[in-house]
């Protein structure tokens, strides 16, 4: 049984798509709710949950909802983020905070709101969708970077406090994939500077997921899958 966030569109959704594929009954969450059920479908094996990642009433009343349909749950992928630019000089406290209430806050709380029934779980495991912004440092992106950059840390703590409980806990740090994130524009520029002469495409971060909520990562805990085509290979 997994939940996944962000899960509208783009790579949450081909996760979704992904997790359903491979067995798992699967909770869909999304704060665009209307868009959310149109992408995610009927079945018996998901189900369709608004969320806001930023609430915890909403985390409390999401994962009640996903026990009740499931019975249980067993893996948690913090996908939602928000992709916010500005120049130092015209950021706002306004849009520094809403970036890293969504991409720092946001995990946290789904991993304080899921953690009791994780521990009851065989094979638990959780993924944090984190970003190449979190490698390297892109001039503009201040908010978005930095709550990136704290989401590594909090994946590492994770990991080390919930081994124990073997609970496990690993990052993805997808570059430039093609969803409705990366405007055309910015689609077209990140195509001619890459390595290999496309964007990644959705799926291929939804494998990696795969792969770390699997068994066939059983031993593996606090890692970070870099999914970017190469492009960190551009560091310097």
């Amino acid at each position: 049984m997994a939940l996944v966030t962000g899960a509208a569109r783009g790579q949450g959704a081909a996760i979704v798509a992904r997790l359903r594929a491979d067995g798992f009954l699967v909770a869909a969450c999304d704060r665009n709710a209307d868009e959310l059920r149109e992408t995610t479908g009927s079945g018996d094996d998901v189900i369709a949950v608004p969320l806001d990642v930023t609430s915890e009433e909403q985390w409390d009343v999401a994962v009640r909802t996903v026990v009740a349909r499931f019975g249980g749950l067993s893996a948690l992928v913090n996908n939602a983020g928000v992709l916010h630019r500005a120049s130092l000089s015209e950021e706002t406290p306004a849009g520094f905070e809403g970036s890293w209430r969504v991409n720092c806050l946001g995990p946290f709380l789904g991993i304080r709101a899921t953690l009791a029934h994780l521990r009851q779980a065989h094979g638990a495991a959780i993924v944090n969708t984190c970003s190449t912004g979190a490698v390297r440092p892109f001039p503009n992106h201040a908010a978005y970077g930095s709550s990136k950059w704290a989401l590594r840390g909090l994946t590492q703590i994770t990991a080390a406090e919930l081994a124990p409980s073997g609970i496990r806990v690993n990052a993805v740090l997808p570059g430039p994939i093609e969803t409705p994130m990366l405007d055309e524009n910015t689609q077209r520029r990140l195509t001619e500077m890459s390595t290999g002469g496309r964007l990644g495409k959705p799926f291929e971060v939804a494998d990696a997921v795969a792969f770390l909520v699997s068994d066939a990562a059983s031993f593996i805990t606090g890692s970070e899958l870099v999914v970017d085509g190469g492009q960190s290979l551009r560091i310097g």
